[in-house]
């Protein structure tokens, strides 16, 4: 007896499946400039590598006969994919089928894009563009029992990924409730600035609760997200959001237990940018193009940055060094000169976490003039997220290298100093419990205002005291590992990874870090 009939269905059903929402879904979803997930999916990993799991979930429906005469597919989609030749998990969801509100089975499938990428250990990407639940249950059925009381928590698993496996989301549309929240549980997350909003709730129920008459747009565009730190960056379209996601895996390890891939370098570690004898201003007050620096010191067009919107004062990107993957940290000047804000702060150590869990060496380039001050500064709680990243980058576990370029003042500079640190100082360099001018206004107050040029004592105390903050007592001192000229501090960094490399494979292994303020 032959099983054909069953065969046949099921090869039906899988056709039916790829219909997705239908032809007239689809053709609304591209009239509106966005791709469908199969198209984000196809665009995403290398061409063929696709292998779809669970295409046959969904909800069938027969005729009195028991003949099947529609299938409705689960408005998720998940699988394994490569890219870049890298095996990796990918997910997301249907937005042609009821606005990507989860179905039954979607919303399994959606749980199940976690559990994948922990059992396989490698990397997990996420594209995002969907509703959370309906009132109405799933896909607006009714309700189906809920989980007993003994199930493991749903985002046990999405905490679980995070510590394990390098995890990457983008949101390519609207993306509300559960999605958004898992959206942002990401060690990168993206979002389409021609397509996509974040939003907590839709404008229909913030106008209900709130009284709010808001457009999705500016409740939870990208003006909104990727100034505030809900969203890493922000790309000009879905194909350009897909391209980052690549950028950012490729510096990344498949998980925890493994190293990120070092590449073949064509750029001479010896090489050397001769502006960068000039490019710190002898005037303190002017500020400098800090990623001008960065990229004459890192592999040519190797340096990514991420969260370039939020906490401005701060930079924060990944590079490579003679090929091997590298945390590039430094201070922003032109932007509150470089000191560290809340966000900033938070910005931080956010990325500090980053670097250690999948055991990336930290380069940090320094420009600190302190803890960000006055009554906002204040209001924002600034000394306890500051000193949440002092904390953070006390504790962490990869090597670092420290290059003193400009400032290096207060309790906020000791967030640029990891634990036995490579530390190399520029002659523009200077350091301090703070900076020069400050330092004097307070103690020598009196002595300024008594004096018969007031402005005169003052600039002759600073030039007194702006000497002993130098490079060069440090250097003599043997507090610092050495004093260098700018234009060899690609030279000494290569040289230091080559030092640090055979140590990275003993620091393999789930990160530690315990309770910050």
């Amino acid at each position: 007896m032959s099983w054909e009939k069953e065969i046949q269905e099921i090869e039906k059903r899988k056709q039916l499946a790829l219909l997705q929402g239908g032809e007239s879904a689809i053709e609304q979803q591209h009239l509106k400039g966005r791709l469908t997930v199969r198209e984000r999916i196809t665009e995403l990993v290398d061409p063929g590598s696709f292998e779809e799991i669970g295409l046959a979930a969904g909800s069938a429906s027969r005729d009195a006969s028991g003949e099947l005469t529609n299938f409705e597919p689960a408005n998720f989609l998940v699988g394994f994919g490569r890219v870049n030749g890298r095996r990796i998990v990918v997910g997301g969801e249907d937005f042609t089928m009821k606005g990507g509100s989860p179905s039954t089975a979607g919303l399994r499938k959606s749980i199940y894009a976690e559990d994948l990428a922990l059992q396989f250990k490698v990397p997990l990407i996420r594209l995002h563009e969907g509703a959370g639940g309906s009132v109405g249950g799933s896909g607006g059925k009714p309700a189906s029992l809920p989980d007993p009381v003994y199930a493991p928590p749903r985002f046990q698993s999405v905490a679980k990924a995070m510590a394990t496996v390098p995890v990457a989301t983008a949101a390519l549309g609207s993306v509300a409730g559960l999605p958004a929240g898992r959206l942002v549980a990401a060690h990168f997350s993206v979002m389409s600035k021609a397509t996509a909003q974040i939003l907590t709730a839709g404008p229909a129920v913030v106008a209900r609760a709130m009284g709010e008459q808001k457009s999705k747009e500016e409740l939870g565009g990208w003006r909104v997200h990727t100034k505030n730190g809900t969203v890493d960056n922000g790309a000009d379209d879905e194909i350009a959001c897909l391209e980052e996601i690549r950028k950012f895996l490729s510096f990344m390890p498949n998980n925890i237990h493994e190293l990120a891939p070092r590449l073949n370098c064509e750029d001479p570690i010896d090489r050397k940018d001769q502006i960068l004898t000039s490019i710190v201003p002898r005037d303190r007050r002017k500020s400098f193009d800090m990623r001008l620096v960065i990229n004459s010191i890192v592999d040519r067009t190797s340096f990514f940055e991420i969260g370039t919107g939020y906490g401005r004062s701060q930079i924060t990107g990944l590079a490579r060094l003679n090929g091997q993957p590298v945390g590039i940290w430094a201070n922003n000047c032109k932007f509150l000169a470089g000191s560290m804000t809340a966000n900033g702060a938070n910005k931080a150590r956010r990325f500090m976490e980053l670097c250690d869990l999948f055991r990336l060496p930290i380069v940090a380039l320094v420009d600190e003039p302190g803890f960000m001050i006055g009554s906002q500064a204040e209001k924002e709680a600034t000394i306890r997220y500051g000193t949440a990243a002092v904390l953070t980058a006390a504790m962490t576990t990869v090597p670092w290298a420290s290059v003193m370029i400009r400032r290096s003042f207060g309790v906020a500079q000791a967030a640029h100093y990891g634990p036995g640190g490579f530390v190399l100082a520029w002659p523009s360099a200077e350091s301090g419990p703070l900076p020069v001018e400050g330092g004097v206004a307070v103690a020598f107050q009196k002595d300024i205002a008594a004096a018969p040029d007031p402005e005169a004592r003052r600039r002759e105390l600073e030039t007194k005291f702006a000497a002993k903050q130098s490079p060069f007592p440090r250097s003599e001192a043997f507090s610092v590992h050495d004093l260098i000229n700018p234009a060899e501090t690609r030279f000494e960094l290569c040289r230091w990874v080559d030092r640090i490399v055979p140590l990275l494979p003993g620091l393999l292994g789930s990160a530690q870090f315990h309770i910050r303020p």
